[in-house]
């Protein structure tokens, strides 16, 4: 039996936020601790704006933080749009819709769908919402303003919980089902972006009556888990679990089961194409699924087309950034290959220029050193000659002197029979006849050196006198 107090809160709640579906309060409560003002407060935070007449005639309507109840300021981001960032303090429960919530829009005419990059803006037919990309922030511990300290619930966390959904849906209704993904809600959202297809959201509530027989009956069907499985890309969540419930109330889930049709719209914006609340057959089910698919198909076509016309253009973009990257290369590489030619050239150049200026200052010393030792030479000469003396007239004691050079040149002399064998050498120095420095002078017949041990002997001594014929004997030096 239902505690009175209970039954009470539970009429309370149900008569402030509108929602019909009595476990679906007894969840929300239950959650919170039976405090009816905190479970009030968090749902009347977390839930869209109600319908307004604005909303109805003139297309879609949002609504922002500051319009909901939140505080904060709004910033620049680095797009250059004007975005709300409310402060950590904002009111809320562990969970809060980052963005904006979404806004409805009824009608009675078909649905009309167009392409807004890979968006969608749906009008009549069922309900269409345009939600703020969904992001669920845990409380915030920090005590600044407008410090982005809340962690988000992670990407991993939502693979888990997912998970755990499918093992337990299997294990009470068998593994023949929609290809559930293994991922959290906005990962699901991002692969059936990628597959170009729509998403089919379905959430679990365990204890409604009617959940067991529209899995077992409806959604496990083989024409519906085929029709899924080819049309969407299938997202589950339980809303016993963090993202199953958050999902409830972003979608103001009133009746279960409850199943929805989304797509991922433009700015980082989700499309609400169809909701469906409540039991349903195969027969009513299917048919409106495909009236979205089919719907839908023009934009999903677009969006298709659009990204392959993006893709070429990237790949277009790419191979004439490669073109451009190699022409780029290819120049730099003939500059690299000119300038080290003209480096080579100009080290070479200096390198002639550094050799002909050595070889001209070689040629200038050597220039300077013969030009120095000719003068040393001349010196020589004049000296030798003056130290001769007087050429003596002929008589007894005058000694006539015949020397012949390697050239055959010849050359005499008179000396006095009482000067040395040196003063010979000294007229052969005095002479410009003999450029080499070590030589001596030889008689042929008999043959005799007069080297330096007889420099000091006289002439008639060393057996010269009355006259002598030598020749000049170079020695090799």
């Amino acid at each position: 039996m239902v505690d009175p107090g209970i039954d009470d809160k539970v009429t309370y709640f149900q008569a402030i936020t509108g929602v019909e579906d009595l476990a679906l309060c007894q969840e929300i409560l239950e959650a919170h601790g039976w405090d009816l003002e905190l479970a009030v407060s968090s749902f009347t935070s977390t839930s869209e704006p109600s319908v307004t007449s604005s909303g109805l005639d003139g297309g879609p309507s949002e609504l922002g933080f500051a319009e909901l109840g939140f505080r904060g300021e709004t910033r620049v981001s680095n797009h250059g749009e004007e975005e709300f960032v409310p402060y950590p303090n904002s009111p809320g429960i562990v969970w809060k819709v980052v963005k904006l919530p979404f806004s409805l829009i009824r009608g009675s005419l078909g649905l009309i769908s167009g392409a807004i990059g890979f968006g969608l803006w749906a009008a009549g037919g069922a309900f269409s919402y345009s939600i703020g990309a969904l992001r669920w922030a845990l409380g915030s511990q920090g005590n600044e303003r407008g410090e982005e300290n809340s962690s988000f619930v992670s990407l991993s966390s939502g693979a888990v919980e997912a998970r755990a959904f499918i093992d337990g849906f299997e294990s009470e209704y068998g593994e023949f089902h929609p290809n559930f993904a293994v991922l959290g809600f906005m990962e699901s959202l991002g692969r059936s972006r990628e597959a170009f297809k729509l998403l089919f959201v379905y959430l679990h509530s365990p204890d409604h009556p009617d959940t067991s027989a529209f899995c077992r009956d409806t959604l496990c069907a083989q024409p519906v888990v085929e029709f899924l499985n080819e049309n969407f890309v299938c997202w589950g969540g339980s809303v016993r679990s963090s993202e199953g419930f958050k999902m409830s109330n972003s979608l103001r889930a009133s009746k279960f089961p409850f199943c929805a049709v989304v797509m991922a719209a433009s700015n980082q914006r989700i499309a609400l194409l169809q909701q469906i609340e409540g039991p349903k057959s195969i027969e009513v089910f299917i048919p409106i699924l495909q009236k979205v698919v089919e719907e839908s198909g023009t934009v999903l076509v677009a969006a298709r087309i659009e990204e392959e016309e993006r893709r070429h253009d990237r790949r277009l973009r790419e191979e004439q950034d490669a073109a451009y990257r190699a022409a780029l290369e290819a120049d730099q590489a003939r500059e690299r290959q000119r300038k080290e030619e003209q480096e080579r050239l100009e080290r070479e150049a200096a390198e002639a220029e550094r050799k002909k200026k050595e070889e001209e200052e070689a040629l200038a010393k050597a220039a300077r050193e013969t030009a120095e030792k000719e003068a040393a030479l001349e010196r020589r000469r004049q000296e030798k000659a003056l130290s001769l003396g007087a050429e003596p007239e002929k008589g007894p004691d005058v000694t006539e002197v015949l020397v012949r050079f390697p050239t055959g040149e010849r050359k005499e002399r008179r000396f006095h029979s009482s000067a040395t064998i040196h003063s010979l050498y000294d007229y052969v120095d005095s002479l410009n006849c003999l450029n080499a420095e070590k030589y001596s002078l030889v008689t042929n017949f008999p043959r005799v050196v007069y080297g330096p041990d007889k420099f000091d002997l006289s002439l008639k001594v060393a057996g010269l006198h009355p006259q002598v014929s030598l020749y000049v004997q170079v020695e090799d030096s």
